[in-house]
């Protein structure tokens, strides 16, 4: 367990952001990141003899003056770099709000197991868990904290997870598919393509596909599934081309299968075709180096703020942030707005996450949904001569 520093800093470059996510709300790579110098070995504490049994170590000190929150994070194992980057986003939350308010402690799911870290971190008094990553924690997690009335602000992205208690703040396919389908939509496409790998994300893209496309009006003419053999993607451009023409074509994989498929589509019938991209590429800074996906649109939360917030993460910690890892800066974020009206020494008053007016943060406008899974605010964007532009701004908020 590592505690979350709680002092402030002022002076703080991001403070500016906090202010300006605050205002969105309404109403309402791989590297190893550094993780602080070792403890100080102090020499043992002589302490008078006992005649009755020893105390029970509880672990973490009661805290009477801070709201309880525990993290949930790999911080070690073959995700503890992405664990590390939420960590430490965590921290500059804190110390940009300048918050004294609230206490986080970050428990290592990959060393006690999602379900052990939950129980420890419930055992010591956390009321308010965020993550865990990785769906199957959450659903392991979900369980124990909603028994004890603790609700669980995750960062997973599959829908499957959420309920029972758990939230989801990922970036869910669907919300970006729907909203880049409705934007080509508006500028005149209305025969789609859709080339989508087989398993469970491509099954969920495929069915966001077809919905987003006929709530929007227009017409899927070809959808071709693929697997990771080779020669798929080509077998699977080569059933499209039965269906061609097409205006438009989803392709439902990261950037490296996505510039794969185009020269074929551009040989068959997608010559002119205007190339889709789903919320993959918003984690995938190589989408942009790839001469294949110039032109291509994807649905992603708005970057503005995420390039200020990755360059105060560089200075304070040597290194750049994972793309996700500001999920975790909003997440702290959401909990200091809600702790403002939360009594001390009290169960955290779940009712407030489904605010229908939303929370701002680093990735834009949020709220939660029935379903408990976050509704973002996307913008799309263009890739455009080795970098991209925002050709349809995200909205600042919701109506409620």
């Amino acid at each position: 367990m590592a505690e979350a520093a709680s002092i402030p800093q002022r002076g703080s470059v991001l403070f500016r952001i906090v202010a300006l996510a605050s205002a969105l709300a309404l109403g309402a790579c791989q590297s190893v990141v550094p993780r602080g110098p070792a403890p100080i070995k102090r020499p043992p504490v002589s302490r008078p003899a006992q005649t009755g049994p020893a105390p029970i170590d509880q672990g973490i000190p009661a805290d009477t003056a801070r709201h309880r929150i525990a993290l949930l994070v790999p911080m070690s194992g073959a995700n503890a770099g992405v664990g590390q980057s939420l960590n430490n986003a965590t921290q500059l939350a804190l110390l940009d709000t300048r918050n004294e308010r609230i206490r986080i402690t970050t428990y290592d799911t990959a060393a006690l197991g999602a379900a052990g870290a939950a129980q420890r971190a419930i055992a010591e008094g956390n009321r308010l868990i965020l993550g865990p990553l990785l769906a199957e924690d959450v659903k392991a997690v979900a369980p124990i904290a909603k028994r004890a009335d603790v609700p669980v602000v995750s960062f997973s992205n599959d829908a499957s997870a959420a309920g029972n208690g758990a939230y989801l703040m990922g970036y869910v396919p669907g919300q970006s598919i729907a909203r880049v389908v409705d934007y080509a939509r508006g500028q005149g496409i209305s025969a789609f393509a859709g080339l989508v790998p087989n398993g469970l994300y491509g099954e969920r893209a495929s069915t966001s596909f077809l919905r987003s496309v006929e709530g929007a009006g227009g017409q899927v003419v070809t959808l071709q599934t693929y697997d990771r053999a080779t020669g798929s993607i080509a077998a699977a451009v080569s059933r499209m081309a039965r269906n061609s023409p097409y205006q438009a074509v989803l392709i439902a994989d990261g950037g490296n299968n996505a510039a794969a498929a185009v020269p074929l589509l551009r040989r068959g019938g997608g010559a002119s075709a205007k190339v889709l991209g789903t919320e993959l590429w918003n984690s995938d800074s190589s989408v942009t180096a790839k001469p294949a996906l110039n032109g291509a649109w994807f649905a992603s939360v708005p970057d503005t703020l995420y390039r200020q917030y990755a360059a105060k993460y560089r200075a304070r910690f040597g290194t750049a942030p994972f793309r996700l890892s500001s999920l975790g800066y909003d997440a702290v974020l959401l909990a200091v707005r809600i702790a403002r009206d939360w009594p001390l020494d009290t169960r955290f008053p779940e009712d407030r996450l489904h605010d229908r007016g939303g929370f701002g943060g680093i990735d834009g406008a949020f709220r939660f949904g029935r379903d408990n899974i976050a509704e973002r605010a996307l913008e799309v964007q263009e890739i455009r001569g080795g970098t991209t532009v925002t050709v349809s701004p995200a909205p600042g908020g919701f109506a409620k």
